[in-house]
């Protein structure tokens, strides 16, 4: 076995253990129900049960619309599957599919905020599982068929479209059929073709195949240039072997009868089947300027590089994140039901599939916002070959996409809740992004790009160690290790790691205190950035930190601020370890290295100077520093959003806001909550990380250092590690 082979099976084995640990602890799975309302004493659950839930029943009892304010069926979706057709592993059955599910419902809350039910069901009769979906209707708002085999998935999503008065959509066809219209749609702009002149072979007549086709053709494509091949070869006219109504639909009259026969002169490559079929001979055969759509997972069926080398003119998209012009359904799935559920539709139409396509191909043209090209900084955000269809990440989807499907939906007649203030319902969705997890995404992509070093004071950490061989693997960053080869070396034997000196990480023997040779590293250029901090308390680094590297250019002071994501918001709060009492003008420039910080996130701050005084309620010193800052920031800063000096629940609340008549032009929750103290901050996230932090916890994050360098905690993990790791490396200019 090759040096190379063995690299690749130890990387492989390493990721299997790596993920089943991920989905065993700290909690087994990756979902969990939670209750939205208080049942904290007698008379809560005097509501929430019995006398009171009553109440809620007679209303829906005399008009069922009224489920919509009373429940959380209008926000509650079911992902349901009988495991027949997973993607990459196929019939494995319902109850091994239960992670893919349960990880199809995390992308529906995290990109949308929708609820989820995963459903596996044991059925593999196409009519029972019918039955058993439509009885669900009473539930659930939507539903989100999923890894169902064709062509069963075909009757079975017509079946409960018929008999059901909700959303029904395969995701499989519908969402891989939007998102690969949407880039054929711009990749024929790019290139100047009519879409109605072109030519198109496909390689795969499965689910997705025949809904990107049948989407395609209402778009425009005439179904007379269209030519399909399966196992058995090309699709024809009077072939009947392994055929079906939604194959028959588009057989051809033509002796061709391999894929490489009908390839020739094509302007257009639509593969949905498996790695490999489409060879570079059978590129060059293709017509100027081809568009190749190479969708299948893992492997496309020709990989870009081998594409281009055979015809240098061609547009190229695949399913993978590693390429340019990925197709993925999250584009899709999260924001289409997001519209559907808040307007109250009863099914999917084609015209709300159609408003889903044109609002992600005009997303791809419109000009890259400010936060989204400094979350996708060093990367091609320009509409051309490379940039057909907008990042998954781009965190403008939301609010592109979910407000056309309303209207879509509107317009078709099956809206129950038609939104009348479309331009609120916008603003409220904008909103939405800010609170998922998913604000690290940009920081690893930008990271990734620079491959910077970034050197560990604790080099010989087991934790660290970890985290390096993450990083590697991943190529966030080239790792410099600081400490003695004989414990390094060691320690990765122990944890049972790949890294070999030299070729994935360089070793520098540690001489005296660690992090002050770390930080005479960075001083001296010789490495980018550094991690130091896993031992010892925070004020023993920031001394070496102070005096080796001091503060950037044109700032005063270096602050701590810590992220957290919690159910609903995401939350960065300052300064949790360095200024003991900021004075206002510390405060004001506190909150504007916190804000440049953000939107390296790609998020747009909102900040809030919070305190026990609430617009001039006390005159206590503390509270005369918040508003003190808040003018030196209004003078320094006017186009920042900021609010204060304001109670904590009002920051984060308009309701509490419009109670109490705060009206400041403050819109929405804030995200970055400057503290008064570092004991207020301090404690504040370290008590929310415990009670409620489930999620991602970043920092603390050094602000305002002349380099790119932070000081970890003694209890950081190694998923922080690697966070720290991604943002020290992507910050370095």
């Amino acid at each position: 076995m090759s040096t190379e082979s063995s690299n690749d099976e130890s990387r492989d084995t390493q990721l299997r253990a790596d993920a089943l640990e991920y989905h065993r602890s700290p909690t087994r799975g990756k979902i969990e129900v939670v209750a939205t309302k208080p049942l904290s004493n007698q008379r809560d659950l005097s509501l929430a049960y019995s006398p009171g839930v009553a109440y809620a029943c007679e209303e829906i009892a005399a008009d069922p619309n009224m489920a919509a304010e009373y429940t959380s069926r209008a926000n509650l979706v079911a992902v349901i599957t009988n495991g027949t057709a997973v993607l990459g592993l196929g019939n494995i059955g319902p109850l091994a599919s239960k992670p893919v599910m349960e990880g199809k419902g995390c992308l529906f809350k995290k990109f949308a905020g929708v609820d989820v039910f995963d459903l596996e069901l044991d059925e593999m009769d196409p009519d029972k599982l019918v039955d058993a979906i439509a009885m669900l209707e009473p539930t659930v708002g939507g539903i989100n068929l999923e890894d169902i085999k064709a062509p069963e998935c075909f009757y079975i999503e017509k079946k409960l479209r018929e008999r059901m008065n909700i959303p029904v959509f395969h995701d499989d066809q519908h969402g891989t059929a939007i998102i690969s219209t949407a880039a054929l749609l711009n990749a024929l702009k790019v290139v100047r073709k009519d879409i109605g002149q072109i030519k198109l072979c496909a390689s795969g007549a499965g689910a997705a195949a025949i809904a990107c086709l049948d989407m395609m053709v209402l778009l425009g494509v005439k179904r007379e240039n269209i030519f399909v091949t399966d196992s058995r070869g090309v699709i024809y006219l009077g072939r009947e072997a392994n055929m079906e109504a939604n194959k028959a639909r588009y057989a051809q009259a033509t002796d061709a009868r391999t894929l490489s026969d009908i390839m020739h002169g094509a302007d257009v490559f639509l593969g949905c089947s498996t790695a490999g079929v489409l060879t570079g001979e059978m590129v060059k055969s293709m017509a100027n300027q081809p568009v190749i759509l190479a969708l299948a997972n893992p492997e496309p069926e020709i990989r870009p590089e081998v594409a281009r080398a055979a015809r240098p003119d061609c547009i190229i998209a695949t399913g993978r994140s590693d390429y340019p012009n990925q197709v993925n359904n999250v584009l899709c799935f999260p924001y289409i039901f997001r519209g559907a559920l808040d307007c109250g539709a009863t099914r999917i139409t084609d015209e709300m599939k159609l408003a889903c396509v044109t609002a992600i191909a005009e997303l791809a043209e419109a000009e890259a916002s400010d936060v989204v090209a400094s979350a996708y900084e060093g990367q091609d955000l320009n509409f051309g070959p490379e940039y057909i269809i907008p990042k998954p990440f781009d965190p403008r989807l939301l609010a592109a996409i979910a407000p056309r499907v309303a209207q879509a939906a509107a317009d078709s007649g099956v809206a129950a809740r038609p939104i009348l203030d479309m331009a609120a319902y916008r603003d409220k969705l904008a909103q939405m992004i800010y609170h998922t997890g998913f604000f690290m995404k940009p920081v690893f992509t930008k990271a990734k790009a620079r491959a910077r070093r970034v050197a560990y004071a604790e080099g010989s950490d087991r934790r660290v160690l970890r985290a390096v061989q993450t990083v590697v693997d991943e190529g966030i960053a080239r790792p410099v290790l600081i400490g003695e080869r004989a414990k390094v070396e060691r320690a990765i034997k122990d944890a049972g790691l790949r890294l070999q000196a030299d070729s994935d990480y360089t070793l520098v023997e540690l001489e005296g205190d660690a992090t002050l040779q770390g930080a005479r590293l960075l001083k001296s250029g010789e490495v980018d950035a550094l991690i130091c901090g896993m031992q010892g308390s925070y004020d023993s680094h920031l001394v070496h930190v102070q005096e080796e590297i001091g503060t950037a250019p044109g700032v005063g002071v270096l602050a701590a601020m810590n992220a957290l994501v919690l159910d609903k918001y995401t939350l960065f709060i300052t300064d949790t370890y360095v200024n003991d009492q900021p004075t206002a003008p510390e405060l004001a420039e506190i909150a504007r290295l916190g804000a440049a910080m953000l939107r390296q996130f790609g998020l747009e701050p909102r900040v809030a100077l919070l305190s026990h005084s609430s617009l001039g309620s006390s005159q206590r010193p503390s509270a005369r520093r918040m508003r003190e800052a808040r003018e030196l920031l209004k003078a320094s800063a006017p186009d920042l959003s900021v609010i204060g000096e304001i109670h904590g629940d009002a920051a984060l609340s308009e309701e509490i806001r419009d109670i109490y008549k705060i009206e400041d032009g403050f819109a929405g929750s804030a995200n970055l909550l400057v503290m008064p103290s570092l004991d207020a901050a301090n404690i504040l996230f370290n008590v929310l990380k415990v009670a409620a932090g489930k999620g991602v916890t970043v920092g603390p994050i050094l602000l305002g250092a002349a380099r790119p360098v932070h000081i970890l905690s003694p209890s950081a993990t190694v998923r922080r590690i690697v966070n720290m790791t991604a943002l020290a490396a992507a910050a370095v200019e």
